[in-house]
Formats: C-alpha cells, structure tokens, sequence
C-alpha cells in the first residue's frame, strides 16, 4: 500500500451529503484512510439538492480538468457543483473532495436512458416509479456522462482512473461506462441485495430458501425487479464485484448468480472512540437524564426503585420482522415472566428508539411533565432554607420528618402538587399518539405478549417514535447520549448484511446483543479470540425454530441481568476491545485489494 493504484478514484453514492441509510456512515468513516493512501486524487460523487447541502458542502472553484468538463456538461442539462464536504474532520479527517452533481436539468433524457438499458441489459424499467427509481439512475448516469467528457481531455490520456459504485441506486454510471466502453476500473459494492431485504421483510424463510429461489421471477412477484435487474447486471458487467459480509456473499451467489470477488467489510474509524475515563462519565450523566424522564413517565401511576433499575434499548427502521422486533418482545415477554416470578426486585426498562409516523407527544405524558418541572421548580426555589433545616435537624440530632424537614406552608404545597402529579391506571407503552396505532405492530405485539407496564410488571417498555437529535420535547438527548446512558443495546436482526448498530454501541462502551445472521457479528467470530459470549453476545439463529431464537434471546437478556455491577463494567471494556476489531486502518486493505484488482483487470 505503498502507492496509489490510480490518478483517480471516484467514489459514487447516493448517501454523498445525502444521508438516507448506514451507507453514509461506511463512506464518511473510511475518509481518514481513503484520503491517506489516494492523497488528492479521491472524489467523491453525489447528488446536488440545494435544501439538503446548506450545512453539508461547501462550493470552490473546481481546479483543472474539472472547470472545462463543467462548463461542456452545462450545455446538456448537467451541472456540476466541486467543494468540500463538511464533515467533522476530528472524527473523519481532512474535508474531502467532493462533486455533487444537480440532474435535475437532464430529466428529459428519462426514457432514452432506461430505453438504451432495456436494449443493451434487458434491464425492464416500464413501469418504474420516477422517485424510487428514475431520479437515482439518471443521477448516476450524469456521472458517467461526465466521465466520458472528462477523459476526452489529452491530459488525461495516459491516466488510470477508477470509479466505485455504491448500491444500485449509483449504477447508472457503471451501465453506462460499459455502454460506452471507456476505459474506467470499475468496482460494484452491494451492501444487501434488493430481493433479499423484500423477502426477509415479508417473513420468507430466506436463507433455506436461497437454493431452491427463482429470483428473477421473485423479483417480479414482489415488484421489485427493476432495482433487482440493475443490481444484477451491475455485478456481472463491473470488473470487480464486492459485498459487505459473507452473509451477503451467501445471498448475491444464488440472488446475483454471481460470487464476490473480494468482501468489503465495513469498519469504524476508532480514532473517535471515547476513552473508558469518558464514557464512564459521559454514562454517569446520561443515565441521570433518563431516570428523570422515567419519573414523570412512570411516577403517576406508580414507583420503583431506579438505582436497581437496568435500560436496555434497540433501535432501527421500523422493520419489524427484519430488525428482529418480534423476536424481542417475545424474550421480553419471557424475561418480565421469570422476574416476577423470581419476585425480583430488578426493574428492566426497554427503549425502542424506533422512528414512526407521530401525531403528537401523548397529551397525559406531556402534562405530567409540566407537574414534574413545576415540582422540581418549587424545590429548587427553597433548596437552601430546606438544606440549613437538613443540617440543624442533623446536629441537634432532632427527628428528621417531612414537617421538620419542609415545614408547614412548604409541605402543604408539595402535597397539592403531588396530587395533581398523580394519575390512575398504567404508563402508556408510547410517548406519542401514533398515525397508526390501533395497528402498530410493536404495540401489539407487546400487548399480545404481557408487556403492558403494569406496576407488577418487571420489564418496562418505552416506544420512542421520534429520532433522538437532542430537542424532542422529552429526553432531548442525542442518540450517542442515550446510547450511552444504558446499560445494554439489543439487535436481533433476522436480515442484516452488515450491522453497523452493535459495532457502533460497542464502540460506545456499551455492551451489546447481535445474531449470527449479521455480517458483523459472523466477522467478530471469526477473527482474534471473540466467543459472542462477552462485550457482544452473538444469539445463534441461523437454522433455528422461532421457539428457539426467541429462547437463546431471553437466556442472554436474563444472564445480564444477572450480572453485578463489576461484570457490566468488565462488559462494557470488552465491548469495546471487540469493537476495534473493525478499525478502518485495518479494514481498508480490503477496499484498497479490491481497487488494485480493478486495475489490474482494466490497465493489465
């Protein structure tokens, strides 16, 4: 890795200043690296919309070649914006090159681009939606267009250039590199196969599946075989395909008809992780924060002993069956059952920070708040006349009372306001009113399964419809602080190809539950001394009856529940450790193998 294997290396995704999925993260925490081995010579490709790049990207004057290739691409619809993207570059390194590139002047050419696909790939588009389809791959295509203007300069003659296409949604320009013929190296990285997240999605048994799958007529039942042709093709015809995890290599053999040539794994730039010093801290803090929350979500109704209480959390596209939400409810189902059987005094909240369709915070929990503050407001104001009766009380050796301690008038009111605080019945399993919540599977499911946050209950649950950016009106923490303020982060997933969660609340120094079906977590195991029995525990599912990954989840989340608080924190180091497994200074050997492949198979 002593020399970079090209003068150019373009790096095409949708997710470029466009943050829509976990592609986002592969590319922006590899920067460091890409940009040590490639220097100036690495670009990355993404699409130009002017509402989301206001405090993502940062126009410049584009350099040569770039200027003159613009200017030409200007006059057929295709405008090029070449700055920097504005990223941390504490976590993510020196703000690399990027060209964003605004198709929305080349639109009219919809139909002949998917005509000409249909005539060189039998790629069938007919009926293609514009925005699920029709906008990425134009956008892409734009890029090949530009590549084939940029290489027509002599300069560039004798220039090895690369592109690297991300998902399908970015193969429009690897379609039309091999259309055209150009010499560019091409490499093509699926990071789930389309068919694959449908069919997981929709409770197929996938991979026992897989060998017996016709996917081609798959696709077309569950209509998505437009993405599913293009993904396909775009394995065939790059000159490198790669995947993400040899569970996803699994799936693109009988899905793609085609193996990888090389696996991608997915890594995490360790340089930010925070020390054990600070997220000892930083879990100390956060942790407080949530039991405020719980005292004005739970407190109404009844109370619990909070400083025997564990927080357990998942989080995800709301995926029901994919991210293993079924399965998890039905562990806690078991668990609140053993635990209250036990007549355990531990108490287990579960958050699913889990996005949906909201209509409000729940009228109830946004009053109890209000009571809440309002109590905690008077407090504050006689905290120092409460604290110098707390002291006389203590030395004169006097009984300590609520009427010694507040005294009349003080007492009085925190009774009035108590009462108002207090409510009848049980705590709501959301904080918000949902779009669809007779429906909602997760309330339903927890219903189906006990978990109804009864007083009795063991096990709490927590539905946080809302993304965590710090200002929901009720935590208002950050996902990394909340993350943080637990104790342990559940990840079940049935169908995922990767898994960045797990790794990234590793990562965090909180310990944390995957399966066997995750990229991730068959990586761990395979590499260094990992059991999946310490730090991340890894649930074997795979060839499992429903009973028994339902059973194998419950006895982890009941083993830590177990733990002390000496072997969480021993969790929580290990945790970490395993996390570093995945450092992009050691992962991007393989991104750098498969480029030089590319190379290789192109410029001999």
């Amino acid at each position: 890795m002593n020399r970079k294997p090209v003068d150019y290396l373009f790096e095409v995704s949708w997710e470029v200043c466009n943050k829509v999925g976990g592609i986002n993260t592969v590319i922006k925490s590899k920067i460091p690296e890409m940009q040590r081995y490639y220097r100036d010579g690495y670009f990355l490709i993404g699409p130009y919309f002017q509402e989301k790049i206001v405090t993502e990207f940062q126009e410049r004057i584009p350099p040569e070649p770039f200027l003159r290739t613009f200017e030409k691409l200007k006059k057929v619809g295709i405008v090029c914006h070449y700055g920097k993207w504005l990223i941390s570059s504490s976590q993510y390194g020196y703000e690399p090159n990027t060209i964003l590139i605004d198709f929305s002047g080349y639109v009219s050419n919809r139909n002949e681009i998917k005509t000409k696909f249909w005539e060189v790939f039998r790629i069938d588009s007919l009926n293609s939606d514009y925005h699920d389809y029709d906008e990425p791959i134009i956008w892409s295509t734009c890029f090949g267009v530009f590549l084939e203007e940029f290489l027509k300069q002599k300069k560039l003659r004798n220039c090895k250039v690369l592109a690297h296409f991300h998902e399908w949604l970015s193969c429009g320009g690897l379609l039309y590199i091999k259309m055209k013929n150009l010499k560019v190296a091409t490499v093509f990285t699926t990071h789930a196969t389309v068919l694959g997240r449908t069919l997981a999605g929709n409770n197929v048994d996938l991979y026992n599946k897989l060998p017996e799958l016709n996917p081609d007529e798959e696709a077309y039942r569950w209509y998505v075989h437009t993405k599913h042709q293009t993904e396909k093709v775009a394995a065939h015809v790059a000159d490198v395909f790669t995947t993400v995890s040899e569970i996803t290599a699994i799936e693109s053999k009988y899905i793609l008809g085609k193996e990888p040539d090389i696996i991608v794994y997915n890594g995490l730039n360790a340089s930010k992780f925070p020390s054990i010093e600070e997220f000892s801290i930083r879990h100390r803090v956060n942790k407080e924060k949530i039991k405020e929350f719980l005292k004005y979500y739970f407190f109404p109704y009844y109370s619990f002993d909070l400083e025997n209480t564990l927080f357990y959390f998942t989080t995800g596209r709301y995926e029901f069956h994919n991210k293993g939400f079924d399965i998890l409810i039905e562990a806690l189902g078991l668990l609140n059952k053993k635990l209250t059987d036990e007549k355990s005094k531990l108490t287990i909240v579960v958050f699913f920070w889990v996005p949906a369709a909201t209509i409000r915070i729940k009228p109830e929990l946004a009053i109890s708040k209000v009571y809440y503050e309002d109590m905690k407001e008077m407090i504050d104001e006689h905290l120092e006349e409460i604290k110098q009766k707390l002291i006389f009380l203590l030395l004169s050796k006097k009984r300590i009372t609520e009427k010694s301690l507040l005294g009349d008038e003080i007492l009085m009111e925190t009774k009035k306001k108590i009462k108002r605080f207090l409510r009848e019945g049980n705590p709501a399993l959301c904080t918000h009113d949902l779009v669809n919540e007779a429906t909602d599977p997760i309330l339903q499911h927890c219903k189906k399964h006990g978990l109804l946050n009864r007083g009795e209950d063991r096990v709490k649950v927590v539905f946080y419809p809302v993304y965590l950016h710090g200002l929901d009106g009720l935590l208002d923490l950050n996902y990394d602080d909340a993350v943080m303020g637990c104790h342990l982060g559940i990840f079940p997933s049935y169908y995922e190809p990767w898994g960045y969660t797990p790794a990234e609340t590793a990562s965090l120094g909180v310990a944390s539950v995957t399966t066997d079906y995750s990229g991730f977590a068959r990586y761990i195991r395979n590499t260094g001394d990992v059991k999946g029995d310490k730090g991340i525990f890894v649930i074997e599912m795979f060839n499992k009856t429903h009973e028994e990954k339902v059973r194998n989840l419950f006895e982890c989340l009941y083993r830590y529940s177990k733990f002390s608080k000496k072997g969480r924190i021993e969790n929580k180091i290990e945790a970490q450790r395993i996390a570093l497994l995945i450092d992009w200074k050691i992962l991007i050997k393989n991104y750098i193998a498969a480029h030089e492949l590319a190379v290789k198979r192109v410029y001999g």
